[in-house]
């Protein structure tokens, strides 16, 4: 594509033909107020705001409006002359003349001297640009929104179609004077619960730390996996990184080991009604306010109520979940730790009051109960018991907090009611709802509680009973960070020397099939929980690999026809055996 050399306001650009006078211009860094532009839509100056005055070479000068006039070579422009200013100063006040006070036109009537702005009207702020409805039909392909006529006294000239809008917000989103809005029909407060990690958009960072550390897009929020249109992303990506045809697929590896590090869930405490999550305002689990916590969180880090005050009590409740008869009997071992890590964020960010009620304090780890002490230091207020129940406060306690957390204090044996404005339930580590499914598929086992099972507590505690799959990390049970980064490197090593050794050596008791004897009735196929038996279609009998085999006796005793023995562990080896010891 040919250039094309113009000066702006004295400084030379070249820039490719075709492209628009106002971005010629954005590119030296010259601003010029265009609130009737998108970059995705094709412009129309509505606004007339952006105009400048060029000179072509020939005749005159002119006025024109950059946003939709096309560069030409050796082409002067003057954004900043006094006839240009005095047209755009013309054109706002056209703009003020028609609609209602709105921040944009008035802080761009600030920068051009206008001191008292005559607004001629007092609901509507719309200035008739069009963008919202473009959007709805050239981005979105929605035709939700149209013009319609208004009196004075109506508030907007733009009619909606309920039942085409998708309620993408992209209306709202584009408007240049906030004329369009997002609101709840209720008008209730924002919710913890509706809070995500990062913005609530369709496309996003997973997490900041996650890997691979790229953007993904969520098919049900975005428009056009909805109804086909938008497309903007793919339009500013430079290297042409989405595709929305992609599909899922499935490949398949040929790997020497295997490390399982699936993770775990957290436990839901919506089914501890005593504790009113879900119900209750300002009641959250520990997950949720270490994401309002976070600096890129929704709150940008700040600790808040519903109605965005920060709270003058706060309540953490060790336990929910775990070490329950009605729930999970075991420890988390990560909630008291991270229960005292917020106690002291909190101290550090607002002048809350803190109130931990624990069972027990776990502070088994380096540096862990010096840190307890910390938390002592700085004030915070520790009650031994567990909170039994969380109410709404009555009207006579209600200056004294919203909620009200009900336990029995065990040190000095007394019950106490502690009102607070927000609580934090440190909920249960529990193992993933697909363990079982996955233990199958990699013919490991799973205890009572979901976790993977290792094959041994203390001398293989990241091997599992199938050779070559490891296990790390939480899903063989509750481990807070520094154990599961040992563990991780533990699985790695063994992996590692699995694949380096070369050569493997089995166990000398494995289990032979004598091929005269096999009948072909696949009962020790269906057995084998190793699946180390396998069927030839060709000779009619089951072969065993040997290097699957565990020697376990399944098939041996489950073999109608006696064809299977345990190699080096024969009936005629054992008799003989006790022949020795008996002689």
């Amino acid at each position: 594509m040919s250039q094309v050399t113009l000066i702006i306001d004295g400084k030379p650009i070249t820039v490719e033909e075709g492209t628009y006078l106002y971005d010629a211009m954005r590119e030296l860094g010259i601003e010029v107020p265009a609130p009737c532009r998108y970059p995705f839509l094709a412009p129309r100056p509505v606004c007339r705001l952006c105009v400048c005055e060029i000179y072509e070479g020939e005749g005159p000068s002119k006025i024109v409006t950059s946003c939709n006039y096309p560069v030409k070579n050796g082409m002067v422009v003057h954004t900043d002359s006094q006839i240009a200013k005095e047209a755009r100063k013309t054109a706002l006040i056209n703009l003020i003349q028609r609609c209602a006070p709105n921040r944009t036109l008035a802080e761009l009537s600030l920068d051009m001297d206008i001191s008292h702005p005559e607004w001629g009207h007092e609901h509507c702020t719309c200035i008739f640009c069009k963008l919202c409805i473009r959007a709805c039909d050239e981005l979105v392909g929605a035709h939700a929104l149209s013009f319609q006529k208004m009196g004075k006294d109506d508030t907007t000239p733009i009619k909606l179609d309920a039942e085409k809008c998708i309620m993408c917000g992209a209306c709202a989103f584009v408007c240049p004077t906030e004329h369009i809005k997002m609101e709840d029909d209720c008008d209730r407060a924002l919710s913890h619960r509706d809070l995500r990690l990062g913005p609530n958009a369709a496309i996003t960072l997973s997490f900041r730390q996650a890997v691979p550390n790229v953007p993904r897009i969520h098919a049900e929020d975005c428009i056009h996996f909805a109804i086909g249109g938008c497309e903007v992303c793919s339009e500013v990506c430079p290297k042409e990184c989405i595709h929305y045809d992609d599909q899922d697929k499935i490949e398949e590896f040929d790997v020497g080991a295997v490390i399982v590090a699936s993770g775990f869930n957290d436990f839901d405490p919506s089914v501890m009604k005593q504790y009113g999550y879900g119900k209750l305002p300002n009641v959250v689990t520990a997950l949720e306010f270490e994401k309002m916590n976070n600096a890129a969180g929704p709150t940008g880090g700040k600790i808040v109520m519903e109605n965005g005050r920060e709270p003058r009590s706060i309540a953490i409740l060790h336990c929910v979940g775990s070490r329950d008869q009605n729930h999970h009997k075991y420890c988390s071992r990560v909630c008291c730790m991270y229960s005292l890590k917020f106690a002291h964020l909190v101290k550090e960010k607002t002048d809350a009051e803190v109130y931990q009620f624990y069972i027990d304090m776990r502070a088994a780890g380096k540096g862990y109960e010096e840190f307890y002490q910390r938390i002592l230091d700085e004030g915070a207020n520790i009650i031994r018991g567990k909170g039994a129940e969380i109410v709404g406060c009555s009207r006579d306690r209600c200056k004294e907090g919203n909620l009200l957390v009900r336990c029995e204090d065990t040190l000095i044996g007394k019950f106490r009611e502690v009102p607070v404005d927000m609580v934090i339930l440190s909920t249960a580590l529990e193992a993933r709802k697909d363990a079982k499914e996955l233990a199958h598929t990699l013919n490991i086992s799973t205890g009572a509680d979901g976790w993977f099972i290792e094959a041994h507590p203390k001398l293989g505690p990241v091997s599992t009973t199938t050779d070559g799959i490891f296990l790390a990390g939480v899903c063989q049970g509750p481990k807070d960070i520094p154990d599961t980064v040992a563990q991780g490197g533990a699985a790695a090593a063994q992996a590692m020397k699995l694949m380096n050794s070369g050569e493997v050596l089995l166990d000398a008791a494995y289990a032979v099939i004598e091929d005269s004897l096999c009948s072909g009735c696949r009962i020790c196929n269906g057995l084998c929980p190793y699946s180390a038996i396998t069927y030839d279609e060709n000779t009619k009998i089951s072969h065993v690999n040997a290097a699957m085999c565990k020697a376990c006796g399944t098939c041996v005793a489950a073999c109608p026809s006696a064809a299977i023995s345990a190699r080096h562990f024969t009936d005629d080896q054992i008799y003989a055996q006790l022949e020795a010891i008996l002689s």
